[in-house]
């Protein structure tokens, strides 16, 4: 018996939410969450002075090297201390994970590392609209579409109802940097970037990945804007 017309809609409806349970069903199976960085780096040891001024090519660096942390007037302040500092311990573990650590008391080193980390929060993602995602309209149950400003009612018929607002999810673009500098000549030697942008709330975890992310491939990294993807245990 032929199923009758009036009943397709519903059926591919069904079809779609099944899926879409099936979908979160696994991803929340998964152990680790991704954290995907766009990263670009900037290498310029050639352009380290000599003893006389001069600048002439150097070999680069190998580990071990050993570093103190530089901060800006604005990092120094107490109401951002707390924070910055934080950010250094992360910053720690990440370095001497390509084999850079701090200076001990009383030892100059040759590098300093100024680390900054920068969080922009937006009260819905930029391809949201105000008007998404809400369930309601028309006359009878009415189902939703996220990212629709219309419904489906009990009838099959679509409607457009941009009547309400939705409930904004939070989402966050979040920047870190290191520039690492010659500690006599107070030159850049290597600078490096990460973005990351997301709904994940701030974490150190998030902030160690976006890290490792800044200093892969150090110190000789490929030229240009790269994605580097570090998974982060659940």
């Amino acid at each position: 018996m032929d199923t009758p017309s009036s009943a397709r809609p519903w059926a591919g409806l069904f079809r779609l939410c099944a899926a879409a349970f099936t979908l979160l069903a696994l991803s929340g199976c998964a152990s680790v969450f991704l954290v995907d960085n766009q990263v670009q780096s900037y290498a310029r040891w050639a352009d380290q002075p000599t003893a006389s001024g001069a600048s002439s090519p150097v070999a680069i660096p190998q580990a071990p090297q050993v570093f103190r942390f530089d901060r800006l007037p604005s990092q120094q302040d107490q109401r951002s201390g707390v924070g910055q500092s934080e950010l250094e311990k992360l910053a720690i573990l990440s370095l001497s994970k390509v084999g850079w650590t701090p200076a001990a008391a009383g030892v100059t080193p040759a590098w300093t590392v100024q680390v900054n980390g920068s969080t922009l929060r937006l009260p819905r993602a930029p391809w949201e609209s105000p008007y998404d995602g809400y369930w309601g309209g028309g006359f009878g149950p009415g189902f939703g579409f996220p990212g629709r400003d219309y419904v489906v009612t009990g009838t099959g018929q679509i409607i457009y109802a941009p009547l309400f607002l939705r409930m904004d999810t939070p989402y966050y673009k979040r920047d870190i940097s290191l520039v690492i500098r010659h500690a006599a000549s107070g030159r850049v030697v290597y600078e490096t970037r990460a973005t990351h942008d997301g709904r994940w709330n701030s974490s150190n975890p998030l902030w160690t990945a976006m890290l490792d992310a800044a200093l892969r491939d150090f110190p000789t990294p490929p030229p240009g804007l790269r994605q580097v993807n570090i998974e982060v245990p659940r």
